[in-house]
């Protein structure tokens, strides 16, 4: 069984923002990785999110069109949400002691049997509803991270999608 890890949309955005820098590298290769393991997943939220993100809040916006064939690459990670959902986010809410909207992050990746959630919104370390939360750009986890990326002979610049999404490749620079 493969281990599973939820991505939240910072990570997708900072994959997919051209002036991310550092961030950008290792976002691409952390998805870059969990595309090879088919490991990723996302709920509508973090879809949602990443889409009004690049579309109008990041320097240099994505066209529409571009942010919607991302959306749709990813769907294939997509774990739906549903009302039952909403509650367990409540009680994680309460029992965390973080925003509804984090809490319902983790009821999604809970759903989904992810042990892993990329985030730099929560502490990174931190266990919430049972899974570990990893910020990738912390020092020390970057640190780690980008020993692994140096013989990495991938073009950084553009998310590798599986092969039988190539036809709807996007988001390359």
């Amino acid at each position: 069984m493969i281990a599973r890890t939820f991505v939240d949309s910072n990570i997708l955005i900072y994959a997919h923002d051209l002036d991310a820098g550092e961030k950008r590298a290792i976002a691409v290769a952390r998805l870059s990785e969990l595309w090879d393991n088919r490991s990723g997943v996302v709920s509508p939220q973090v879809l949602q999110e990443f889409y009004v993100n690049v579309t109008r809040k990041i320097t240099k916006p994505l066209a529409r069109k571009v942010a919607r064939a991302i959306v749709e690459n990813y769907a294939v990670w997509c774990v739906e949400t549903a009302a039952s959902d909403i509650a367990n986010a409540f009680r994680i809410e309460d029992e965390s002691k973080i925003a509804f909207w984090d809490a319902l992050i983790c009821a999604s990746a809970s759903k989904a049997g992810a042990i892993c959630l990329l985030s730099e919104d929560l502490r990174s370390g931190q266990i919430i509803a049972g899974i570990r939360v990893e910020n990738p750009f912390a020092e020390q986890v970057r640190s780690l991270f980008l020993l692994r990326l140096l013989p990495l002979h991938r073009n950084l610049l553009c998310i590798p999608i599986p092969d039988h999404m190539q036809a709807h490749k996007v988001g390359c620079a």
